[in-house]
Parts: structure tokens; sequence; C-alpha cells
């Protein structure tokens, strides 16, 4: 073992021993870290607005300080955004991670001294746990590639802004940076395809031993490699180990993974975002991400079939249940309070406080409902794939609500195979069974008759891939809505796979 490995398997004990202190400690972690964040933002224009200075439980934050997505907390971010000190957070922020929203158009998400350094060491630990866990470490010697949007930056009134990715590359640390790929003349092309293409021919012929990135764009990377060289990634890649990823539930690429690979790799699932690292997975062996309590971020939770209720309950970890879908509101040390992110999560685990993200409160289909979620479409095309044996490319699910010669509503699932299936009939017919299982409101509608069983529309290669063109949101931190209540994407594919 190299003195870089042993010295990472040292570091990796240490570390780990702090996570365990906070995380099972984790409702006087979320306590002090409540205080702290009241403390110093009570002179802030928006603490002063919200009476920051008379705050001293909960109770009366959850009194003072509404909810609010990014729609509603606009004017406070445009203040920020113009240049003006003091208004979310003492001072100015670092940056602003830009993110590209459906109703606000731009979202400038603050990111300041104090938040920024969690979002390096959650990745960084994610690391650490798993090195810890496994006694493995000598991947530490080989490269690692980590997919990502470009680190140039914008200004605006003396603030950087870009991608979080690209704003993370920044901080990429000395001991990483000979190991790190691709170059930064690479990472800095904006066109997704001659980005993979460009860092396919860096890589080709280097020892890859950890590859990052979301799985739909990691696979396109794949393709390339395979298609150039007509090897598996594990043949090419000898020392490729650990595959890390985020954005997108891993589950049901999985197959088609290891098909591109030729065996198979351990994975670490990470919960970035650009309004905080919320969790990572610490436990090869655990189902769920571990939440991130002691990173200047506070957490509450709605349950998500009452969120959109007047009467609403807003909860602390010390009240959640394992297995029910929640709302997640962050208030964190770059400013946001009280934060809808969109997400929805199931825990996995209170002891530690382990997640699942199970999917966004505006993505689900209840067109008769049904609400069916993000997380419940994902397991059972996961489930039907493992009888039928079909390898997935990409999905998106969305209801015929209006369905041609009088025939009863369905809800239509567009998939991309890596091979198409010979009986698509039957794999219709799993998916629906295993959705029925999951969610009983769906199959109270099949059984009585007011919906009709699913019907795929198949997606010819490359068609999510040009959908996402399409729509300037190829590769990089752009991900597929897994399902919506609306036929906007799916007449955007239809039009596409009719050309």
């Amino acid at each position: 073992m190299s003195l870089k490995a042993l010295g990472a398997r040292v570091f990796a004990r240490r570390i780990r021993k702090k996570i365990n202190k906070w995380a099972f400690d984790p409702i006087k972690t979320q306590e002090r870290v409540f205080k702290n964040l009241i403390i110093t933002a009570k002179d802030t224009a928006f603490g002063k607005d919200h009476d920051f200075k008379n705050i001293k439980t909960y109770s009366d934050f959850a009194n003072k300080v509404p909810i609010r997505d990014y729609e509603e907390l606009k004017p406070y971010v445009n203040r920020v955004v113009e240049g003006q000190k003091d208004i979310l957070w003492p001072g100015k922020p670092l940056y602003f991670a830009k993110t590209s929203g459906t109703t606000s158009g731009a979202k400038y998400i603050p990111l300041t001294k104090e938040s920024m350094p969690t979002h390096i060491r959650a990745a960084r630990n994610a690391i650490l746990c798993y090195i810890e866990e496994t006694g493995k470490a000598d991947f530490v010697n080989g490269k690692m590639i980590f997919l990502q949007g470009s680190p140039e930056m914008d200004e605006k009134n003396g603030i950087k802004l870009g991608r979080l990715s690209g704003i993370v590359a920044h901080y990429v640390p000395k001991y990483l940076q000979k190991n790190r790929m691709p170059s930064w003349e690479t990472n800095c092309i904006e066109d997704w395809e001659q980005k993979v293409d460009a860092i396919v021919e860096e890589t080709i012929d280097q020892n890859m031993s950890i590859i990052s990135g979301i799985p739909p764009w990691v696979q396109m990377y794949f393709e390339r490699l395979q298609q150039k060289t007509n090897k598996t990634i594990g043949e090419l890649f000898k020392g490729f180990e650990l595959f890390i990823y985020g954005g997108v539930n891993f589950e049901p690429y999985k197959k088609t993974f290891e098909k591109l690979i030729g065996r198979k790799v351990a994975s670490i699932e990470l919960y970035p975002a650009s309004e905080g690292f919320f969790a990572f997975q610490d436990n090869q062996n655990e189902k769920g991400m571990l939440l991130q309590l002691d990173s200047g971020m506070f957490y509450e939770f709605v349950k998500a079939d009452e969120f959109f209720e007047a009467n609403h309950e807003r909860l602390t970890i010390a009240e959640v249940e394992v297995g029910i879908n929640y709302v997640m509101l962050v208030s964190t040390n770059a400013g946001l309070w009280a934060y809808n992110i969109g997400d929805t999560v199931m825990f996995t685990s209170t002891s530690p406080f382990r997640v699942v993200v199970s999917g966004r409160i505006k993505h689900f289909i209840s067109a008769f409902g049904e609400h069916v979620i993000g997380k419940e479409v994902e397991q059972a095309l996961k489930e039907a794939a493992e009888v039928t044996g079909v390898l997935i490319n990409d999905f998106t699910v969305a209801p015929q609500v209006n369905p041609e010669d009088s025939e009863l509503p369905y809800h239509e699932w567009f998939i991309e195979f890596q091979e198409e299936p010979e009986d698509i009939e039957k794999l219709s017919l799993e998916i629906d069974k295993f959705l029925r299982k999951q969610n009983s409101y769906y199959d109270d509608l099949i059984e009585g008759k007011i919906l009709k069983n699913l019907k795929i529309m198949i997606v010819p290669k490359d068609g999510f891939k040009n959908y996402m063109k399409s729509i300037g949101k190829l590769g990089g931190q752009n991900k597929l809505p897994r399902l919506s209540n609306d036929r906007n994407i799916a007449e955007k594919l239809i039009a596409i796979i009719g050309k």
C-alpha cells in the first residue's frame, strides 16, 4: 500500500469519528445549528423583517418565518444580486450558483464563505467513509474524473456566478490536482457533446479509478468510449473501482451500467444541490444517505400529502418517521430561510438520520387523484426490468387524459431502451403490476376502470438526448423529470420521435 493510500485510511478513521459524534447526537446538533443561524443573521434585512432578535425557540421561528420557494424569496435575492450587503446573510455572498428555474427564469442561489466549505467537505467525507468502511484506498493513486459544468464564471455586481459544479471545481484540493481529470481547458468546453468527445480523448489511455457524474451523462461518456475501443469500461480502466453519482436515482441505469462496465463497481450516492450539500451515502450496506446535520443547515419537513393544505404542520427531525414522504425545507448559512427546495424525501433510518430522495413536490401525476411520485415509478420500472431482463437508457411518464377513439385515459411511459424488448406488452403489464402494488389510489383507478393499463411509447436511441438538446439542457447538472402532471414534455418528445 502506498503512503498516500495509508494516509487516506488514517484520515478516514479520524473523520468517521467526527461524523459519528454529531450523527448520533442529532437533536442537540440541529439545535446548535439553529441558534447559530438566528444569532448570526439577526441584524440582516431579513432578520429584522422577521424579528430574529425575539426568536428563542423553533416555535417562534415557525410562527415568524413562513415557508418560501425561490419566487417568494426573490425580492430579497434581487437585492443581493444588485450588490446590497447584509440582506439574507451578513455581508455579500462569495458566489451565485446560477440555475434555470421553470417560472423564475434564471435563479441565483447565494454561496457564502460559511456555506462553501460544507459543499467541499461533504464530497470529501463521502469518499473517506467508503475508505473507512471497506479498507480500500489504493484507488487514490489512480485518475479521477468529475463530469461537471464549466468552471468559467461571469460576474454580477462584484459577485462571481456560475454553475455549482463549475464553482466547486475551483476548490479541488491540491493533493488531488495531479490525479484529477479532465484538463481545465476541456472542462471549459460549453458544448456537451464536444466536451464528452474531448474527455474521451484525454482519458482513453489513463488509469481511471474514480468516475463521478449524473448517470445519464456518464452513460453517454461510457458509450463513446466503447464505440471508440470496442472494449467494456472495465477492460479499458482496469483500476476503475468507484462510481460516484447524484442528481437522479441510479437504479434504473444500474443494469445498463453493469453491461457497459462488464463487471460490478462500488458506488456512492450524493445529494448535492445549489442550496446545500444535504446528504451522502456513508455505508455500503445501509439504504439511504446520511443527512448532513452539522453543516450549517437547519431542516424542517412537511408531509407531502398535506403540503398544499392551508394548515399543514412543520416538523423538525425530532418528529419525523421512517417511510413517510416529506417536503424538505432548509434554513442555511447562505441566507435561505424555511426554503422549499422542491424535493421530497423519505427517511430510511432515524438513528442515524438517513434519507432517500423520493421525487419533486411539483413532479407527480395526479390527473385522477392517484398522486404517483417519482420513487414509485422508478421502483416499478426497476422491478419490471428485472423480471423481463430489459435494459433502460432513460424514461419519463405523463398522463394521457384525452385519448383518441373514446378509450379510457392512461399513463403514458416514454422509454428509451438499450435494445428494444420483444414483448412490450409484457413489460407494460409488469410495470403496472408493480406500480399498483405501491400506490393504492392508482390500483383503485385501474380496478374501477377509471384508468386503463399504462402504455409504452418507445423513444428511439438518443431521443432523450435530442430532447434535452432542443431545450438547451444537454449535459452538466441537467436532469430529465421522471414524471409530469401535464403533457408538455410528452408532446415535445412525440414531435422529436415523429421526425
